[in-house]
């Protein structure tokens, strides 16, 4: 959705309401298509005495998997933006600046990167999630697989097997 800047422009303190719903399947994140689920988007824009302004709320749901029993996970995400639109190319150096390339803007080139700094690299299902065994493959919530905790490293079985024969000859 575009929106025209032009008529914003002639009003000081006028302002452009936005919502939509945009489509952010094919959005590539960590190697997955996370974004599955339709992706809101509302705000506004608003004319401030000559400056542009825009304020809005984007929400969607990442669907990933827990980073140790690799659950499936769907994850509220929510991100904000108070950015400020301008159409000096020098400013892209800003945090909070927008720069524009004609007149008119996508809220969603504003927002959906605000959305894409939310995600984090790994996501838990719960805060003391055990994970797989690394042997057998067990989900260690779920089941205890038996195997023995304290593996050998088999590059250092060597070793191992010198100090069990030194401990047997004192």
């Amino acid at each position: 959705m575009k929106i025209d800047l032009k008529q914003l422009t002639a009003s000081h303190h006028a302002s452009v309401p936005f919502s939509e719903t945009i489509d952010l399947r094919e959005e590539t994140l960590y190697g997955a298509k996370p974004f599955q689920s339709p992706v809101q988007i509302s705000g506004e824009i608003s004319n401030e005495s000559g400056i542009l302004r825009l304020r809005g709320t984007i929400k969607a749901i990442y669907s990933t998997a827990c980073a140790r029993c690799l659950k499936p996970l769907d994850i509220l995400l929510t991100a904000e933006a108070d950015t400020v639109l301008t159409d000096d190319p020098e400013a892209e150096e800003e945090d909070d600046l927008f720069v524009l390339t004609g007149d008119s803007v996508d809220p969603a080139d504003v927002l959906v990167p605000e959305l894409i700094l939310q995600v984090q690299m790994t996501y838990l299902c719960k805060e003391d999630c055990k994970g797989l065994c690394p042997h057998c493959g067990a989900d260690r919530n779920v089941t205890d697989c038996g195997c023995e905790k304290k593996q050998i490293d088999p590059r250092f079985a060597a070793l191992h097997a010198l100090l069990k024969s030194d401990e047997g000859e004192q």
